[in-house]
């Protein structure tokens, strides 16, 4: 099966959306709302976003928890359930990413903290040690990094490379899980590492901090949306700006990052190290829960969360694709949720086999998904361009 070539992220974040009237656009556009009824949507996605992230602070303050009660005293029960906790909270964040890709408080170009909660992929040799480099990593680097601390940690953040990644969720999955070399099952980091290794008080050091951290950025963005705080207050008063930006973050999360980047990419490449979460073994979820993403700030369903979605707005406009939509967020998840494998061993099926296959519906699910989005936002009076 081909798979559609997409708009990696980073472009399709710029081409996403241009104002204005299109062709296509037969009902008004924006123009044929009220203020009112525009101002609810953005209002709702507001509530969306601080409610999104309050829960994913909350598991990230669990997950901090967890590995300081681990690091306090090591033991394998309780490495296990920092690890339980990772993939817990992890669930919670990629719930919020379709906030993402229109310069708003996570990934604005000049304050956003999404570079350091969330970049990848990630040269885990910028860290600490693989296989072949014992001494690999800024863990075991005395001589450039004679103290880490949280400083230390957010300047070496992409520092001479984008894989250079020193903070956020994937250098915590890799501190938890070490390298993954299996080629059925996640890393198996030793207990060791933390107790009897040379380095185990660095590395401690380093997990402690990275925790900390991630704890943090998220705080920092949640407090933007907060009721009161100026963007907030912003992107509500901006409401015909705010629609498109929030038509711009489900776009480009379903077809340019999660149909393109994160899959599509490693569909072609069968590399275990473009699957998103590939130390824990956890891009099934990640898949999942960027499909619920996308869905819940289309429908503007999230628990204690009331108010219309952009989804009412093309209900008014065009009834039967606002249905299809609906159908097809639902349909694509189902197929993801279904996947028989986990992501390394579908990417590195043969062709023609059962997981291969799977694998490949669900970018194809996302890229026609995609289209459609593109046409309710042109409906809207909204151009798009998700894929080429």
């Amino acid at each position: 099966m081909t798979i559609q070539r997409l708009l990696p992220a980073a472009i399709a974040a710029t081409v996403l959306l241009v104002s204005g009237c299109g062709d296509d656009d037969k009902a008004g556009g924006l123009a044929q709302f009220t203020s009112a009824e525009k101002k609810a949507v953005a209002s709702t996605y507001a509530n969306l976003a601080l409610a999104s992230y309050g829960a994913s602070v909350d598991s990230a303050q669990q997950l901090d928890s967890a590995i300081g009660e681990f690091l306090a005293k090591p033991s394998q029960n309780r490495l296990d359930a920092a690890k339980t906790q990772w993939l817990a909270a992890r669930d919670d964040y990629i719930l919020t990413e379709a906030f993402r890709f229109h310069g708003g408080p996570i990934d604005n170009p000049e304050t956003g903290p999404e570079g350091q909660i969330n970049a990848w992929p990630m040269d885990e040799a910028y860290v600490d040690y693989v296989a072949g480099d014992p001494k690999a990593g800024i863990v075991n680097d005395r001589a450039d990094y004679p103290k880490i601390t949280a400083k230390t940690l957010i300047e070496a953040n992409e520092k001479g490379g984008e894989t250079n990644i020193s903070t956020g969720w994937h250098a915590i999955e890799f501190l938890l899980w070490g390298q993954d070399r299996s080629k059925t099952g996640p890393g198996e980091r030793s207990l060791s590492d933390y107790t009897s290794s040379p380095a185990a008080q660095r590395r401690a050091t380093y997990l402690r901090l990275a925790s900390e951290q991630l704890v943090a950025d998220l705080e920092s963005v949640r407090r933007h949306w907060a009721e009161g705080a100026e963007q907030r207050a912003l992107f509500i008063e901006q409401y015909d700006v705010a629609l498109l930006k929030i038509l711009r973050g489900i776009g480009a999360l379903n077809s340019g990052e999660l149909a393109g980047e994160r899959m599509a990419v490693a569909f072609e490449s069968r590399a275990q190290e473009d699957e998103h979460s590939c130390f824990s073994d956890n891009t099934n979820a990640d898949v999942v829960n960027d499909i619920k993403s996308v869905r819940m700030v289309y429908t503007a369903k999230f628990p204690g969360v009331s108010g219309p979605g952009i989804d009412t707005l093309v209900e008014k406009v065009d009834a039967k694709l606002a249905a299809s939509i609906r159908t097809q967020l639902d349909a694509t998840l189902a197929k993801a949720e279904a996947f028989p494998a986990t992501f390394e061993t579908m990417i590195a099926a043969p062709d023609g086999s059962a997981e291969r296959k799977a694998l490949a519906d669900v970018i194809t699910a996302l890229e026609a998904q995609g289209r459609d989005l593109a046409a309710a936002a042109r409906k809207l009076g909204v151009k798009v361009n998700f894929e080429v």
